[in-house]
């Protein structure tokens, strides 16, 4: 289908005032300013995508070629009236019915080593939020080569159910790991929400905490 790119319009300015006057102002300003990845619009992504829209991330760059299936709902931000629909558009609507107020570009398209630095070329911070292990490895080593200086975080191991107590974040660099890094889906265990969503939200929490730290307005001991 190609690449296909939708903008949200902008909705009364006293709105942005009630969903957001309890933030602190600094941090509020540099989510602003900031422009984040998302490679993938699944369990990892979709969540992600929805986690930093409540933080207030001023844009979200989002690519997945998929549409929605039955089965996604188990532990993806879609909805039974969503399916069959691409999920980048699905993903778009529901996330401009949480905060109107940021800019969320998608691409209904395939990341492959050639598309990949010119849709996310933008972002302050890659999020990789593939299924395959191969697709994770091309995304870290096309991004890691383009922007060395920019993070790019990505999850490994996060099938089955419980373990809270394995989980962590491993720096290697600008590149960040989440997750257990080992897990892998036992037969008839399908990845499931709880711990998808908790990667996926160790995922965004970094990223918050890493663009605040990027822009000088870190004020969390």
């Amino acid at each position: 289908m190609g690449d296909d790119v939708r903008k949200t319009s902008k909705p009364p300015q006293n709105l942005f005032k009630d969903l957001f006057d309890s933030r602190d102002p600094r941090i509020l300003a540099a989510l602003r300013d900031a422009t984040i990845g998302i490679a993938g619009a699944g369990g990892l992504g979709s969540n992600v995508a929805v986690s930093l829209a409540r933080a207030g991330t001023g844009r979200l760059i989002i690519a997945d070629f998929d549409k929605i299936e039955p089965s996604n709902l188990n532990r993806q931000q879609y909805f039974i009236n969503q399916i069959g629909r691409r999920k980048v558009e699905a993903l778009r609507e529901n996330l401009k019915k949480i905060n109107p107020f940021s800019e969320y570009i998608v691409h209904d398209v395939k990341i492959t080593r050639a598309n990949a630095g010119r849709i996310f070329g933008e972002a302050d911070i890659m999020v990789e939020a593939f299924d395959k292990a191969e697709e994770k490895g091309m995304l870290i080593n096309i991004w890691l080569s383009l922007h060395p200086d920019k993070p790019i975080i990505a999850a490994s191991g996060l099938a089955g159910y419980g373990k809270n107590r394995t989980l962590h974040t491993r720096k290697l660099g600008n590149l960040y790991i989440c997750g257990d890094e080992e897990s892998q889906c036992p037969a008839g265990i399908s990845p499931m929400a709880p711990r998808v969503a908790i990667v996926a939200n160790m995922q965004a929490n970094l990223a918050v905490e890493l663009l605040i730290k990027l822009r000088g307005k870190h004020v969390q001991d």
